[in-house]
């Protein structure tokens, strides 16, 4: 087939011939760690920048960024609804308590995952009473959601809660 049609779409992301690829704007993007967006939700204790959500980036699924958290920082119980979250642990010791009575615990440090399923009542900590815990945060929605549990936790929240725009005060 020699021709096209205006309505032809190349792949290249072209419509026609005389349009500049649609992908140039609407493509991959790349958000360098010195513009990342401080003008999130935060709390004294804690430094949340998003990288990657809507506004910024037109992301329709997902929210991504990074937070710092502040020695013996914790959260009570929770869960977040349908939202899948990734936690990449880059500097310090993170603490994941979960179960009903969050009876289960792991711990997680630099170069490794962790991975929050829906509905999962968890409650995150610094295990570190002294180190900065530093970790870059992804979930699959920008929706902020979160459930808050009446669940007596293990590790009792202690200087300032993990707050977020999905973990409120």
């Amino acid at each position: 087939m020699s021709g096209h049609s205006p309505d032809h779409e190349h792949q290249d992301g072209r419509h026609g011939d005389s349009e500049p690829p649609r992908w140039k704007h609407d493509g991959v993007r790349v958000v360098t760690r010195d513009s990342l967006d401080p003008n999130t939700a935060s709390t004294p204790g804690m430094d949340r920048r998003a990288a990657i959500d809507h506004a910024r980036t037109g992301a329709q699924k997902l929210w991504a960024g990074t937070v710092s958290i502040h020695p013996n920082a914790k959260t009570g119980a929770h869960h977040h609804g349908p939202l899948e979250s990734v936690i990449y642990v880059v500097r310090g010791r993170a603490r994941m308590r979960w179960g009903d009575h969050l009876e289960f615990v792991a711990e997680a440090g630099p170069g490794d995952f962790i991975y929050v399923p829906p509905y999962v009542p968890h409650q995150e900590i610094n295990a570190s009473p002294d180190e900065e815990l530093e970790c870059v945060l992804v979930r699959s929605d920008g929706e902020a959601v979160v459930v808050n549990l009446d669940i007596e936790p293990v590790e009792k929240p202690e200087n300032v809660a993990w707050i977020d725009p999905i973990h409120k005060a």
